[in-house]
């Protein structure tokens, strides 16, 4: 049993000063609040130390944040020498405009981009752009789809009232039938449609999109006026180098980055096509804090070592060889593992485990072999992630499944 003398200690202390204690996707509750860390110590390469001094081997990546390893010494020392002409000005700094230029670069539909802190703020931002560019209220959206934590899409209910969503229209993930109704049922009024790349709801496997289902709802949008939106904050740059439009061969109006783009540093990007530009300067965007030099610069030092190193394919190819040997082992000793979803993000599915019991047992399981696999959200392999260290977790892996 791993020692958590710290970690109660100080979750009793932020339950009396911050609502929750924990809260949002790191509360105790959303994973298993005896067997994980509730407080981190420090990281590096692709493992952290809880402040008890526990050191587990991470395939969360900071739930995506993360792509190259924690601490990627070529990004920390961009970001070193960055921070000794400061970070947040009056001004934005000359890094704003190579960054927003490098996304124009990479991204081939792109003509402009603009900068945040959180996915939130731009997948917002972006139904606005759609709104003001289209002149109509409606979003449509796939049922169960997480886009961020404000009233229109949040997973939750507290505060939240019915007009809230009022102008928002849900559909069945893969559904084209069930798109092609809400256009009819609501002509001309359809600013955009705002989609994951492929579905990745909670609690529940990822699916992937059918084979004919981007190329339709781009055809769909376009013959009826309304805007693409391309929800890419969380699979941005692990499965392709240029976009994940370009890994499922089709092109949005406006794409939304964040998560990987940092590799920790709080940043987000939305990028749109140039017809867009007037309407996206006409929806006001702006916070004291998101012309951030030094964010900005890890940004961009990110998406280099993507290029040089072509990481979508690494941490693809490193995930499809884990995904393959982790299914392995599950059947080996009579288990049905799924791994769904893309292998540079997958998701762990038991057959038959609607309850999620068999996955919390797998993890918690897991968690004492200092392995920190989630038992309700999709997983992450990081381009620190190499041969060994993911031998090592198959190994320990298997020692899980034993007790199991």
């Amino acid at each position: 049993m791993k020692s958590r003398i710290q970690s109660d200690s100080l979750s009793l202390r932020a339950s009396k000063v911050i609502p929750g204690g924990t809260y949002g996707h790191v509360s105790p509750a959303t994973n298993l609040p005896r067997d994980f860390a509730h407080f981190c110590n420090k990281a590096s390469g692709v493992t952290f130390e809880d402040v008890d001094g526990n050191e587990w081997i991470d395939f969360m990546c900071a739930y995506g944040a993360v792509l190259h390893g924690y601490q990627n010494e070529e990004i920390e020392n961009a970001v070193n020498e960055q921070r000794k002409y400061g970070s947040v000005f009056n001004h934005p700094h000359e890094v704003t405009v190579a960054l927003a230029e490098k996304l124009i670069e990479i991204i081939d539909f792109a003509s402009w981009a603009v900068f945040a802190k959180n996915g939130s703020d731009l997948t917002t931002w972006s139904i606005r752009v759609a709104r003001e560019y289209t002149n109509r209220p409606l979003i449509v959206k796939a049922k169960g789809a997480y886009h961020g934590v404000d009233a229109w899409c949040d997973p939750g209910l507290g505060g939240r009232i019915e007009s809230d969503r009022a102008d928002i229209i849900e559909f069945e993930w893969n559904d084209l039938n069930q798109l092609e109704d809400i256009f009819q049922n609501n002509t001309d009024q359809v600013a955009g449609v705002i989609l994951t790349p492929y579905h990745h709801a909670a609690f529940a496997p990822s699916v992937m999109p059918k084979e004919d289902f981007w190329l339709n709802v781009r055809e769909i949008c376009s013959s009826n006026g309304s805007l693409l939106i391309l929800d890419d904050v969380r699979t941005g740059w692990r499965l392709h180098e240029g976009g994940s439009h370009r890994h499922f061969d089709f092109a949005p109006d406006l794409s939304v980055y964040s998560k990987a783009l940092g590799n920790g540093y709080a940043i987000s990007a939305c990028v749109g096509i140039d017809e867009l530009k007037n309407a996206a300067s006409d929806v006001f965007l702006t916070g004291s804090c998101w012309n951030d030099a030094v964010a900005m610069r890890a940004a961009l030092t990110s998406l280099s070592i993507c290029q040089s190193k072509r990481v979508a394919e690494s941490v693809m190819a490193k995930g499809r060889f884990f995904c393959d040997e982790l299914e392995k082992l599950s059947s080996e000793f009579n288990f049905k593992l799924q791994m769904t979803g893309p292998a540079s993000m997958p998701y762990p599915w038991f057959e038959g485990d609607e309850n999620l019991y068999q996955i919390q047992k797998f993890c918690k399981l897991a968690s004492k072999q200092g392995l920190f696999f989630h038992p309700h959200h999709n997983w992450f392999i990081s381009d620190a992630h190499d041969q060994q260290s993911i031998e090592q977790s198959l190994n320990l892996a298997r020692k899980a499944f034993e007790e199991m």
